[in-house]
């Protein structure tokens, strides 16, 4: 389905604040974008509205030039996947079930090899056989990311829109690059978007096709990590003394606390 998911115009407010403010943006397949911005900057937010959790005061969020709420939730969910910072299914399975939940909109029963499939390319199938509640937090973000792409996985990939916030917050360092490059390999392939909110700038830097900097509702930057991860900027709109240099393998801008 290579068509583009789109956000035209869309404000939100709680009570008198505005928490985003006239945001527009283009989602296409086939591309990893980071989110970025400081804390209360309406990443999360922004994310609920993409996704249609969330129903702008203004503006209008659609998929293939058809609004998101014109959707049946059925069939958007089978374009349309998300990973949240935490959730908890509110009964305690075992890991495979957990996964398979992610093939509700596909089928009664999930597919064994299809969720055999989603686990080990997340690497999880160390996991299989316990129970979801007994993992760590980080255990736990695997398993959900593993349940996001199996909801998305169509023809023996994963195809459509997948949308993550703060993935990585929980894991170590392997499982961080291990995410990543996994989420980057899949877009290669040239059938899925990955859309993710990510406070380390660095890895947003290092795997992101494109980056989005939110400040105070507004998308105030966007565009390739060169473009947007500049000395001035950062400091500008996180308000912290940095310094900005690059990568010692690749060709890309990292960002440092000055001392």
């Amino acid at each position: 389905m290579a068509e583009r998911y789109c956000a035209e115009n869309i404000s939100f407010y709680a009570g008198q604040r505005t928490l985003i403010d006239d945001v527009s943006l283009t989602l296409s397949q086939g591309e990893l974008v980071a989110l970025i911005g400081p804390n209360g900057a309406g990443k999360s937010t922004l994310l609920r509205l993409l996704t249609g959790y969330l129903k702008p005061a203004s503006g209008l969020c659609t998929l293939a030039g058809t609004p998101l709420a014109a959707w049946s939730p059925n069939i958007l969910a089978r374009y349309r996947a998300v990973m949240r910072q935490s959730t908890q299914p509110g009964f305690d399975w075992p890991v495979e079930a957990v996964v398979g939940m992610g093939r509700a909109p596909w089928t009664r029963v999930p597919e064994a090899s299809v969720v055999e499939e989603v686990m080990a390319i997340t690497g999880c199938l160390p996991l299989a056989g316990r129970q979801f509640a007994a993992l760590s937090g980080g255990e736990q973000q695997r398993i959900q990311l593993a349940r996001a792409l199996a909801q998305l996985w169509c023809d023996g990939t994963p195809r459509g829109w997948l949308f993550l916030d703060e993935p990585t917050s929980a894991l170590d360092l392997y499982h961080q690059q291990h995410l990543l490059r996994l989420l980057k390999s899949l877009t290669r392939r040239g059938h899925l978007h990955v859309c993710v909110v990510l406070h380390d700038l660095n890895l947003a830097s290092l795997w992101a096709d494109r980056i989005l900097l939110l400040h105070g509702g507004r998308l105030v930057s966007r565009g390739a990590p060169e473009d947007v991860l500049k000395t001035e900027e950062v400091a500008r709109w996180y308000g912290a003394q940095v310094l900005v240099g690059s990568h010692p393998a690749h060709p890309v801008p990292q960002v440092f606390l000055a001392p």
